[in-house]
């Protein structure tokens, strides 16, 4: 009974130090595990500082477009004389200035919206006042938009640009569904129709 009592014991000794070795192994792994765990975190905060400073250049571009609007303080028109139209406005490019019979000149209505805008942008006024050239200045003016913006106006008429017209001296607006005109110096139509195309 007691050599039972001591292999029992002896067993219970025997096999308590390869639990105490494995309990050990266990501990520095759970230590290595956390080692890990704070060396990942250390990792993701470094990755989040990556990412806050990477999203901090996203604001720098837009506080570069805002020295843009001072540069056109002012929108300016210009006269430019057409072969085939006389003596007709455009814009600070070179881009021929429109007129729609469906505005409204007094008062001064823009009625261009939508999908109307995006084939005839509305010539924006930027400044507080135009910059002219061959123009006399107290015939330009602004009317406000239904979005709430601002359109240059010359003789009450709201002036707009021709989407298709894709470099200074394209006059492909003339005459559009008869309604659409290149702006002369008073806010008149341009002498001549053109072929006429699609529009509003």
């Amino acid at each position: 009974m007691r050599t039972t009592h001591r292999t029992d014991g002896s067993t219970d000794d025997h096999t308590s130090g390869p639990g105490r070795r494995l309990g050990r192994r266990q501990g520095r792994l759970a230590v290595l595990a956390a080692g890990g765990l704070a060396a990942a975190a250390l990792v993701a905060g470094c990755g989040s500082s990556g990412s806050s400073s990477s999203s901090a250049p996203a604001n720098p571009p837009a506080a570069s477009s805002a020295p843009a609007s001072p540069g056109t303080t002012a929108t300016t028109l210009k006269t430019t004389n057409d072969p085939h139209l006389g003596t007709i406005v455009t814009d600070s490019a070179g881009f021929t200035l429109y007129r729609f019979d469906h505005d409204s000149a007094n008062p001064p209505t823009a009625t261009c919206n939508g999908g109307c805008a995006a084939l005839w942008p509305p010539v924006p006024a930027t400044g507080t006042t135009a910059s002219v050239s061959g123009i006399d200045a107290k015939l330009v003016g602004t009317v406000t938009r239904a979005d709430g913006s601002k359109q240059v106006t010359l003789a009450g008429r709201p002036l707009y640009r021709y989407a298709p017209d894709q470099k200074p001296g394209d006059t492909k607006g003339q005459g559009v569904d008869g309604v659409w005109f290149a702006a002369t110096p008073t806010g008149d139509r341009a002498g001549m129709s053109g072929s006429g195309g699609s529009g509003y």
